[in-house]
């Protein structure tokens, strides 16, 4: 089986066997000069890549599985790409350090530049998604100059970022997910929090597509078995850390490649404004592409995804200028800055309701936070009470 190996340096007293050298799973498909490097998100597997890996290659067989090495190539790029798909530290069948600490997107942001050494790539495109996404832009801003091109799907800027939008959807989504301890829970929740509501609904032949997805889930997730508690709380902990700090933006910026952030209009997960924000933000090298779907848009909208990513990769060999390649506008300011002109803009006579609106949103963000930690609390809850087990008292034999 083809893994790649994270040796740590100086190893402690306290180095365990998972943190001692980590073995990255991976594999590669098709043939050909130009070179993209898929990274999946939090508790996925390389498997997910696949509409992607079709439609970049023309197959969706492995290279260490491919007899004749002769392969269709519809993808429409050159002389045919090779891409190479991983399980991430955690996850599949990578190493799952025990440690939290192991976890953070610079890490697995050097497992991603050892995998590439691996494999003897000098440069690639850099395709990510989700936590994935998170990743790619660390790798993007550590080694500049291996990057040929960087997508991001449905991305965000980690931290409070990957707090979902509060309602009622996303608070029974949370406690579902922590609560499912069977594939088939886990299946159901994935496919509220993976696509769009109308999409689940729709009719293939005698069933609906929710109907559909539910089995092939089910056997995934059977299949590759339950994420563990150590790779999950780790992921999770890397999400939470993430952040991209103002010099990894201008190094992105000036490295002379160009970006597309893809993203789901319906993400119940990561909300399409911290995206837009993030593609502000990588203005002027950055595009950005929102489609009708939810935070697996690159399984719901195939189609368009891969359009966007080959686009993107053409653009790039074409040395397209980022004045040409970008649909965002200089006139478009950060977030923050529009927070600030409408302040200053409500003190013109609208003090009243600029003022209202603005403690409106930060009411919104603290309840986000308080989301997040009521999570937590039932997570904990839910603990302790395993623990704490009813002692039965038999009838008294007075």
């Amino acid at each position: 089986m083809p893994y790649s190996e994270t040796v740590i340096e100086q190893a402690g007293p306290e180095t365990t066997l998972n943190n001692a050298g980590v073995k990255i799973f991976y594999r590669t498909y098709g043939h050909g000069p130009t070179k993209a490097l898929l990274i999946i998100g939090l508790a996925g597997t390389h498997e997910s890549w696949g509409p992607q890996i079709k439609g970049l290659t023309g197959t969706d067989k492995p290279n260490d599985q491919d007899d004749d090495g002769i392969l269709s190539d519809d993808s429409g790029i050159g002389e045919g790409v090779e891409v190479c798909a991983f399980d991430n530290r955690g996850m599949g069948r990578s190493s799952v350090p025990t440690h939290k600490s192991d976890y953070t997107t610079t890490i697995m942001a050097k497992d991603s530049i050892n995998l590439l050494d691996h494999l003897g790539w000098k440069k690639a495109h850099i395709i990510g998604h989700s936590m994935g996404a998170m990743i790619a832009c660390k790798l993007a801003a550590m080694v500049p100059e291996r990057v040929l091109s960087l997508a991001l799907l449905n991305v965000t800027g980690g931290g409070f970022e990957c707090f979902p939008k509060l309602d009622r959807q996303t608070l029974s989504i949370a406690i579902r997910f922590l609560k499912a301890k069977t594939p088939e829970q886990r299946a159901a929740v994935d496919l509220d929090t993976h696509y769009s509501k109308d999409y689940l609904e729709e009719n293939i032949g005698s069933n609906t597509r929710r109907a559909i997805l539910y089995q092939q889930y089910v056997k995934g997730i059977s299949e590759t078995g339950m994420q563990s508690k150590y790779g999950f709380d780790g992921q999770l902990n890397a999400c939470w850390l993430h952040k991209i700090t103002k010099p990894e933006i201008e190094r992105i910026r000036s490295a002379g490649f160009l970006v597309s952030v893809i993203h789901g209009r319906h993400d119940v997960i990561a909300q399409i404004c911290y995206a837009r924000r993030l593609a502000q933000r990588l203005y002027p090298v950055a595009r950005m592409v929102d489609l009708h779907g939810g935070h697996l848009v690159s399984h719901e909208r195939t189609e368009e995804v891969n359009k966007a990513l080959i686009e993107l990769i053409k653009a790039s060999e074409m040395k397209k200028i980022p004045t040409d390649w970008t649909n965002l506008s200089i006139e478009n300011p950060g977030y923050f800055k529009k927070r600030l002109a409408f302040v200053r803009s409500s003190s013109e006579g609208k003090i009243a309701a600029s003022s209202a609106s603005f403690i409106l949103e930060m009411f919104q963000r603290f309840l986000l936070f308080l989301f997040g930690i009521l999570v937590l609390a039932f997570e904990h809850a839910r603990r302790a009470f395993r623990v704490v087990k009813p002692v039965k008292v038999g009838p008294s034999l007075t």
